[in-house]
């Protein structure tokens, strides 16, 4: 059951890759066309940067989503440096619960902020409401969850160390 839920989060962190690189790769392309019809055509389009913003919500959210499970976030690991065995262990289950409690929270009140904003209109999109772009938000508090439950599920609270740790580079 374990290999499972690994293989559907790995499914789950590449779908979220992939998503991200199609919101950077649209946003490299419409900024420079509305820069384009801007000043060479000197008739700006109204849609590209409202698009843009959209698309940076949606990968900002996701970004960091992967960036948790790779353990690329923002975190001080001195104290687990120094830190082995249980006390170690210990130190990464309350890091965990608070990354639960804080996505618990994302996913509920972004849930009730999606409910709050859906039916206002966004005045380039009108078919886009502000509840849907404000749908990454509980999104990312489910995702990043469900990477919270596995790695308590599979202990590995803290990036894995280099094998051989106490070696040194040679300046010869």
């Amino acid at each position: 059951m374990q290999a499972s839920y690994i293989r559907a989060m790995d499914a789950i962190h590449r779908a979220c890759l992939v998503v991200c690189g199609v919101c950077l790769a649209v946003i490299a392309i419409i900024i420079p066309w509305g820069v384009f019809t801007r000043y060479a055509l000197n008739s700006a389009a109204s849609w590209p940067e409202p698009l843009a913003v959209l698309l940076m919500i949606v990968l900002a959210f996701l970004s960091a989503v992967v960036c948790y499970r790779e353990y690329l976030h923002i975190g001080v690991g001195i104290i687990p440096g120094l830190l082995h065995g249980p006390a170690k262990v210990a130190l990464g289950v309350v890091i965990e619960l608070c990354m639960a409690a804080t996505n618990v929270f994302m996913l509920w009140w972004g849930i009730s902020l999606v409910q709050t904003t859906w039916y206002q209109t966004i005045g380039e999109f009108p078919v886009v409401t502000v509840g849907m772009s404000y749908l990454p938000v509980p999104i990312a508090g489910l995702l990043t969850l469900l990477f919270v439950i596995e790695r308590l599920w599979t202990g590995a609270l803290f990036p894995a160390e280099p094998e051989d740790a106490t070696a040194t580079v040679s300046l010869e």
